[in-house]
């Protein structure tokens, strides 16, 4: 760390400039909100900084089946009714908030850019469905594309999976799991991933308050998901507890440089490394956690959409 007496220095002007005004607006903090509360103010806010949404040719609604008899709302969006690869794209927020509607614009950039369809998924959020139903829904999801998706006219011979912060976890958690069944995935694309059950990285305490994601709010999300102490060492939670990552699909990961994350996700490309897993790290400088939603303020976040989108279209390849 270059400014470890002074970490806001590490931030871009621009990004400076988003946090100030965020905090001018004096909102409540988001671990003083009931999960209800918290899902309306993200929802409210999520298209504030994004890029407005790309028209796509072909947009669905799909009904996805989970194991214990729920039906798992999602969306695809395609840029043509050709049979294209599919990324299955499972959105941030602790496990607690989000959903396929404040994901929607960063899910159209990447199928348009990428040349891809993209799946989004609306898996179910705590503290009404605790650890591990967010993990169940997002691999009962990617098998059910396996087999369903040529039905759909995608090209599920070329399956890749993706997301954001919670998100990420849970990519990088069904990356795992289709290696154990025989499932070959062309790609895992991880935005800054939480890959870790115990905030004790020196990154947590840099980044603590100030960053837009903050330790209450990771705090806040962690105990609304965890049933017990324990569910925060289990490799569902914290995949960089993972006993064997050899094997595992070849992975590109996305950092934010001034974002409590940031070490673990440095680590887990770094196991995935020590795998034999092939890994792509892009550490954007001087952004915070979220930024990739914020390309109308900032432009590395589609500096990072780009970037993905090649990884996507070489693995597609």
């Amino acid at each position: 760390m270059n400014h470890p007496h002074n970490p806001r220095a590490l931030l871009t002007p621009l990004m400076r400039g988003v946090i100030d005004r965020m905090a001018r607006l004096g909102n409540t903090p988001m671990h003083a909100l009931t999960p209800q509360q918290a899902r309306a103010h993200y929802e409210a806010g999520a298209g504030v900084l994004d890029l407005a949404p790309h028209k796509m040719a072909r947009e669905e609604a799909l009904q996805v089946p989970a194991r214990d008899g729920a039906v798992l709302p999602a969306r695809l969006v395609a840029p043509s009714h050709d049979a294209l690869p599919v990324l299955l794209y499972t959105h941030g927020g602790g496990f607690t908030i989000g959903s396929v509607a404040t994901h929607d614009s960063l899910c159209r950039h990447l199928a348009h850019l990428a040349h891809c369809a993209v799946v989004s998924l609306d898996y179910r959020l705590a503290p009404e469905h605790k650890f591990p139903t967010a993990a169940n829904d997002a691999w009962d999801t990617l098998q059910w594309l396996a087999g369903q998706g040529s039905a759909l006219g995608l090209d599920t011979t070329r399956l890749a999976v993706g997301g954001d912060s919670a998100g990420g976890t849970l990519a990088a958690v069904c990356a795992m799991e289709a290696r154990d069944a025989g499932l070959p995935l062309a790609l895992q694309l991880l935005f800054y991933p939480g890959t870790t059950g115990h905030q004790d990285t020196p990154s947590h305490k840099t980044f603590a308050h100030g960053f837009v994601l903050e330790e209450p709010h990771i705090t806040y999300f962690f105990n609304q998901y965890v049933r017990t102490p324990a569910d925060r060492d289990d490799w569902r939670f914290a995949p960089l507890y993972a006993d064997d990552l050899e094997g595992v699909a070849p992975a590109w990961i996305g950092l934010a440089e001034c974002d409590p994350l940031v070490d673990e996700g440095v680590m887990y490309a770094d196991k995935l490394r020590l795998a034999g897993v092939p890994v792509d790290l892009e550490i954007y400088r001087g952004v915070v956690h979220e930024f990739i939603k914020m390309g109308r303020a900032i432009p590395e976040a589609q500096q990072a959409h780009n970037d993905a989108a090649r990884a996507l279209r070489h693995a597609f390849a």
